[in-house]
């Protein structure tokens, strides 16, 4: 026992202790402030920016930026979730506060059901592995997302829902509906990444199959490419409160 007393002393704290108000480098791409100007679309590898007025979709954004210019800038701001797909398209002069008022509202519902305990299964549906090794690393010591409650668990059968990545596929098609119907109800369905939202840069193949996204009910959009770890769990927490 004082072995393990003086190990804990010795390490510290490893993980983020205020997860929800964490630091992020100055580097990361994050929320988009667009403002008025030239925006070249063409730039785009996913059709992400529109004109007239200027905007960008961050549901398809890869948050390359190749588009940055006088009228996009990318932030650092990493609470990029909403539980509406309209409004992940970021317009002229919307700030990140503001997204942050509209992006997820509390339901009563979901905070009597699941903010104790939320239990997911992760299905990549033809993913690159990028947003799949994220959310591996949201359980690793430094984000420690376990604290909250929240795992991945290894069964449908023993999860409240399912977090979707990769843009489907149609060789995961089946799979990913067999998956969905084989978890209890009530449960929730999650899109994580710019492919589980749109497609991203793979939305015009014919060698995926989206129908699941137009069948079933989606209750939550984590944008990124790949998503970030604290963009995962603020998303989680703020939609289970």
């Amino acid at each position: 026992m004082l072995d393990t007393i003086k190990l804990k002393y010795l390490q510290g704290r490893k993980y983020i202790k205020d997860i929800k108000n964490a630091p992020m480098k100055e580097q990361f791409r994050g929320f988009p402030i667009i403002k008025s100007g030239d925006i070249d679309c063409s730039c785009c590898p996913t059709g992400a920016i529109s004109k007239n007025p200027n905007s960008i979709d961050m549901g398809k954004c890869t948050f390359c930026g190749n588009c940055k210019c006088d009228a996009v800038q990318f932030s650092n701001f990493y609470k990029l979730a909403s539980i509406n797909r309209d409004a992940l398209i970021i317009k002229e002069n919307m700030t990140p506060e503001e997204f942050e008022k509209i992006a997820i509202q509390s339901r009563r519902e979901i905070k009597k059901i699941f903010s104790k305990s939320l239990k997911l299964r992760q299905v990549s549906a033809g993913g690159c592995n990028g947003c799949e090794m994220e959310l591996n690393a949201c359980s690793n010591a430094n984000f420690d997302m376990g604290r909250f409650g929240i795992d991945f668990v290894a069964s449908p059968r023993h999860a409240d829902g399912i977090v979707i990545t990769g843009a489907i596929t149609k060789n995961m098609a089946y799979a990913l509906e067999d998956c969905y119907k084989s978890v209890p109800n009530p449960k929730i369905v999650i899109l994580a990444g710019s492919c589980a939202i749109s497609g991203g840069i793979f939305q015009n193949s014919k060698e995926i199959n989206r129908e699941f996204i137009n069948k079933y009910p989606i209750d939550l959009y984590i944008p990124g490419c790949p998503i970030h770890p604290l963009t995962f769990i603020n998303a989680i927490l703020n939609f289970i409160k």
